[in-house]
């Protein structure tokens, strides 16, 4: 199957929601959890419970595990494999960028068959040139695996490279979202080259209508982003789109039935 067939099945099976694993210190101390790695533990793996069957995708932001070294990864990378187990696509929140052989190293940590730290996509981060991620785009598709490409994100200082104009006279943004468009021509149901559009950027004038290839809407839910706001930004075919809610979830636990019946309540808003 490729990403795009495994993306439909998922959408099909429980709908577009993307939810986010973030182990973030402040959640470890609302859930009564130590911040230490046994605390991280419990935390991704009740998280696991909750969501493992039941959404489309999962997204454990990496940075939060690595904070606790070898042990930290080592708990990410059986997140990965237990949700994997349970029929869910794991987005791998870890925004690598780089050149030549570090960028295949990269390639190879989290996509490659085989990799404990491999699900099914992983974020990248464009801005070295989006040439320089041809390592993991060729990776990706060998092993039936996506990846979604930084485009127009929500923070405030991406505007700053984002929005900055080419020679072309194309915006950063623009030509980012080109190349993914022109890696994805011609693949059905979509491509493998997802983007990642912030639900609270705003208003924009970068046309998405051509785009063949999912979009991760990070920011539904807890940072702001409405239902109202994908509409506006997608248009009403949004069927490639993934909001993602992470904390706006995570904060209905540890008991793993409050934690579910805040997913069912995200869901039927979508």
């Amino acid at each position: 199957m490729t990403f795009g067939d495994k993306l439909a099945k998922a959408v099909a099976a429980h709908g577009p929601l993307c939810v986010g694993i973030d182990p973030h210190p402040s959640l470890l101390d609302a859930w009564g959890l130590s911040r230490t790695a046994e605390g991280l533990e419990r935390f991704a793996l009740t998280a696991v419970e909750a969501f493992g069957g039941k959404v489309a995708m999962v997204k454990p932001q990496a940075a939060f595990f690595e904070a606790y070294g070898s042990r930290g990864v080592a708990v990410l990378e059986r997140v990965i494999a237990d949700l994997r187990d349970s029929g869910t696509l794991v987005l791998v929140d870890a925004k690598r960028g780089d050149i030549g052989s570090t960028m295949a190293a990269y390639a190879e940590a989290y996509l490659g068959e085989g990799s404990p730290l491999a699900g099914d996509a992983v974020t990248l981060s464009p801005f070295l040139g989006f040439g320089t991620l041809q390592p993991a785009l060729d990776t990706a598709r060998a092993t039936g695996r996506g990846v979604f490409v930084l485009a127009l994100t929500s923070n405030p200082e991406g505007a700053e490279v984002q929005h900055a104009v080419a020679p072309d006279g194309r915006t950063v943004a623009r030509t980012i979202i080109d190349f993914a468009t022109a890696r994805n021509s011609g693949i059905s149901p979509c491509g493998d080259v997802g983007l990642v559009v912030g639900a609270t950027i705003g208003e924009t004038d970068v046309d998405l209508s051509g785009f063949n290839g999912p979009i991760l809407a990070p920011g539904f839910g807890a940072q702001g982003g409405s239902v109202a706001d994908l509409k506006r930004l997608f248009g009403p075919d949004m069927r490639n789109v993934f909001p993602t809610s992470s904390r706006d979830v995570l904060r209905h636990g540890p008991d793993v039935s409050s934690l579910v019946s805040a997913v069912r309540r995200v869901q039927e808003s979508l």
